[in-house]
Parts: structure tokens; C-alpha cells; sequence
């Protein structure tokens, strides 16, 4: 499973933590590397390229989830 789908099965019209932010951030990004399980890929991604800002320390704790699931 890409990391993009892992996200999108938290994704919620109502924000409820870090995890469905980032999901919906990244679901109106079309850019995302969508096709990505590599964590240097999507983390440099939201470094330089992202279109939106998101604290990395929590993504690094939301790719630590995503390894931990998949």
C-alpha cells in the first residue's frame, strides 16, 4: 500500500486530528506522489514541493504509523 492510501482512509470533511489534516491536504494536492512507499521521496516532497505547510516532525510520526499498518 502507497502512503497516499494510507492516508486517504483517514480523510473526513471534519478535520479531527493531525492524521485527517494531512489527508485532506494531500487529497487536494495533485501533485502528491501519489505512488510513493518511499519515506525520502514523500518527505522531501512535503519539504520543497508541497503546495501546503505541514509540521514534518508530525509527519514523521504519521509515516512511523504507516509502517507500523502496512
Amino acid at each position: 500500500m502507497t502512503f497516499y492510501q494510507y492516508l486517504m482512509k483517514f480523510r473526513t470533511p471534519n478535520e479531527v486530528d493531525d492524521k485527517t489534516r494531512l489527508a485532506n491536504l494531500v487529497f487536494q494536492d495533485s501533485v502528491f506522489p501519489k505512488h510513493s512507499q518511499d519515506y525520502d521521496e514523500v518527505s522531501s516532497y512535503l519539504e520543497t514541493s508541497a503546495t501546503f505547510y505541514f509540521n514534518l516532525a508530525i509527519f514523521d510520526q504519521i509515516w512511523q504509523d504507516y509502517l507500523e499498518r502496512n
